[in-house]
């Protein structure tokens, strides 16, 4: 027993077993992730079922079966439920019964006292709204301009209802477009004219060329509002088109309720799907999910703002902080005097890795958002003022305070890789003619390049994922438009983005309706991961491939 003690294979079953644990939680926890997540994106059933309550009334509901409950009794009691006595535990069941802008409440706890069996009606619709959330019920008719053009005794009636909401959707599509970008172009357009104006008035502008130039402005504004007001009737032409047609439908308390169109996502009757249609609609809500905006306080609807403006934000990010990162590496390391000062500042750098992230996101807001900006805003954007441009949070901010975070990060990165390159190359280099700054640049950093990359890779797994200084330096829960887009200059570096860390915090603890964003706290959460793996597997792989390359000149 000494001798296998001594031998030391009791510590490398340790640590093995120590690994094994470790994958084996990740993993788990993952797949919780995934499955919690995205396994809301499959079509569930509808249930119908019928409930006595303690007054003996008979009530209907209908919606998605959520999860079920065993509790006490006596919780059930405190919850406000009549509960016999002599029953001491009682399984309940929380249903998904949409309709909130006719009951109030999305989801809501039954007992199971009371309660029949749950049936499945084979024309019971799921309709998804851009407000009021999910509508759960059955189809009465399909109207067109207030008269009846199909009903669910027709055979047509699903192939007429799924033509009108193509149609309706197709309309939605070209009243975003003229929204965000032509009439977007037209504000832009004069919001610059209103900034010339107000350039003059600074300048103190008068005389002829104020008349000249008023002049200029004048039509130019006079042809904006002609470009305005012919989209204007061109949109209220579409929205009028996008009205037409009304689907009537029947809630389970035999309310009967029209839905236009036009607020209508996806029609689907999942009880008479089969599985590969699942499957289909599956996919169809998981790249909605991927690709599309938010909805109803970010609890419907889709995370593409959310990726877009993490993956933007990051990439700035890297080109801010690796030249600078490295530049310093290489100083400290390869030129400054080896003493007391280059030794304070060593720890000073070491130090700065272990800052708690809110620090640096007070710092940037001060000296940043504040002092920079407010000073970039009254030396180039006057005319703005007191609307400020760069003097409020954006893009530009939060990503220079992600790359003052993670600068240790790639400075002490970069410092090892230097010092892990054996003085024999610098010497054989030297010896051969070379001068110092062609030897650094041209064999020592070459060399020093995958450790630089292992310093950005750590640097954008920590980025990604901070959430705490972010939300004092531009990002906010809902952005109306990407940071990139058509217009010049094409990237708005001033522009508020959204996070894919802040929408998990907002969605998660800031969310009215709880029990509808819970799943979307795990999806967003498993894309996050996701996002940070990809970044770093084309980190990792551009390291690889360097390493490579110099592994030989290196040996």
């Amino acid at each position: 027993m000494k001798a296998w003690l001594k031998s030391g294979s009791p510590w490398i079953w340790l640590n093995g077993g120590a690994v094994a644990m470790c994958m084996i939680m990740v993993v788990g926890l993952i797949g919780l992730i995934a499955v919690r997540g995205f396994g809301h994106f499959w079509p569930a059933n509808i249930a119908q079922i019928e409930i006595t309550n303690e007054q003996g009334e008979q009530i209907v509901v209908m919606g998605e079966i959520v999860r079920s409950q065993t509790i006490p009794s006596a919780v059930a009691r405190d919850a406000g439920n009549e509960v016999p006595e002599d029953i001491d535990m009682v399984t309940r069941y929380l249903v998904k019964q949409g309709n909130r802008d006719q009951t109030g409440r999305d989801f809501v706890w039954y007992l199971e006292l009371g309660m029949g069996e749950f049936t499945y009606p084979l024309d019971a619709y799921q309709i998804e709204r851009r407000e009021w959330g999910n509508f759960y019920g059955q189809p009465v008719a399909l109207l067109r301009e207030g008269e009846i053009v199909s009903t669910p005794q027709q055979s047509g009636f699903w192939r007429d209802m799924q033509a009108a909401l193509d149609r309706s959707l197709k309309l939605h599509q070209e009243i975003q477009r003229l929204e965000r970008r032509q009439i977007g172009r037209i504000n832009s357009g004069m919001e610059q004219l209103r900034l010339e104006t107000r350039r003059l008035d600074l300048r103190d502008v008068t005389g002829p060329e104020r008349e000249a130039e008023d002049a200029r402005i004048a039509a130019a504004r006079a042809e904006l509002d002609a470009q305005y007001e012919e989209l204007r009737v061109e949109l209220d032409a579409l929205k009028a088109a996008q009205r037409r047609d009304t689907l009537q439908m029947v809630t389970a308390e035999g309310a009967q309720v029209d839905l236009s169109m036009a607020q209508i996502v996806r029609v689907t009757a999942p009880n008479g799907m089969s599985v590969p249609a699942k499957m289909g609609q599956y996919m169809e809500r998981l790249w909605e999910f991927m690709s599309d905006n938010p909805r109803e306080a970010n609890t419907e609807g889709g995370i593409f703002p959310a990726i877009f403006g993490t993956v933007t934000m990051v990439f700035i990010m890297s080109i801010i902080v690796t030249p600078f990162g490295i530049l310093a590496a290489i100083y400290l390391r390869e030129y400054a005097k080896q003493g007391l000062m280059t030794r304070v500042i060593r720890i000073s750098v070491y130090n700065l890795a272990g800052v708690p992230s809110i620090v640096y996101g007070v710092f940037g807001l001060g000296f940043f958002v504040y002092f920079l900006g407010g000073s970039l805003d009254r030396l180039f954007y006057e005319a703005a003022l007191p609307t400020p441009t760069f003097g409020t949070p954006g893009l530009f901010w939060a990503s220079l305070t992600l790359a003052l975070l993670t600068l240790p990060i790639v400075i002490v990165s970069t410092e090892e890789g230097l010092a892990r390159i054996p003085s024999t190359i610098r010497q054989g280099s030297l010896a051969l003619g070379a001068t110092k700054a062609e030897t650094l640049w041209k064999v020592i950093v070459p060399l020093a390049t995958p450790a630089m990359m292992t310093g950005l890779i750590l640097a954008i797994a920590r980025a990604a994922g901070e959430v705490a200084p972010l939300m004092l330096v531009g990002v906010v829960k809902l952005a109306p438009t990407l940071p990139v887009d058509g217009t010049f200059p094409f990237v708005h570096l001033e522009r508020k983005i959204m996070h894919l860390g802040f929408h998990i915090y907002d969605v998660g603890f800031q969310s009215s309706n709880a029990e509808a964003a819970r799943p979307l706290v795990y999806a967003t959460a498993l894309v996050l991961v996701m996002l940070i793996v990809v970044l770093n597997l084309t980190a990792i792989s551009i390291r690889n491939r360097l390493r490579e390359r110099y592994r030989n000149a290196s040996d």
